[in-house]
């Protein structure tokens, strides 16, 4: 069964971008060496830290999405990212399960009949029958404009 994830690291912000642009193909490829599919990589660039780390204020956003059948390939490069020295912090989020429960909901929802498409009928239906207001004043308040009924 493959399962998604997403791994995202925060890179030093001294590091050159050849040198950014190995690491990534390193992990890429340690992903693919085992057995794993590399769905998509995103730079998102130089970003502030919450707070210090490493005594970085700041650090390059690397988000790469995973589809991995065997789980202790994501151990691995898990531990890789822990002992590659340019590399700050990391998480990784499995988010197929999201996907799934998103799908579920939006299921569900599409199911239920929309409220505005029984909208117009009702209207239509309330302006063919005499309406409420005129009967309650009688043919005085259905004479007067408006205008008039409400300076009254």
């Amino acid at each position: 069964m493959n399962r998604t994830y997403e791994v995202m690291y925060i890179v030093r912000p001294d590091v050159e971008e050849a040198d950014l642009d190995k690491l990534i193909e390193g992990f890429e490829k340690n992903v693919t060496d085992g057995g794993g599919e590399v769905k998509s990589t995103e730079k998102m660039g130089r970003r502030r830290l919450a707070y210090t780390v490493s005594k970085f204020d700041d650090g390059l956003y690397i988000l790469m999405t995973i589809l991995v059948s065997d789980g202790s390939l994501v151990g691995e490069i898990e531990r890789r990212l822990r002992v590659s020295e340019p590399v700050i912090k990391f998480i990784t989020v499995r988010t197929d399960q999201e996907e799934k429960r998103l799908a579920k909901v939006k299921k569900l929802r599409d199911g239920k009949v929309k409220r505005s498409e029984h909208a117009p009928a009702v209207t239509a239906a309330a302006a063919a029958s005499p309406s409420a207001p005129e009967e309650a004043f009688g043919s005085q308040g259905a004479t007067q404009a408006p205008s008039e009924q409400a300076a009254v």
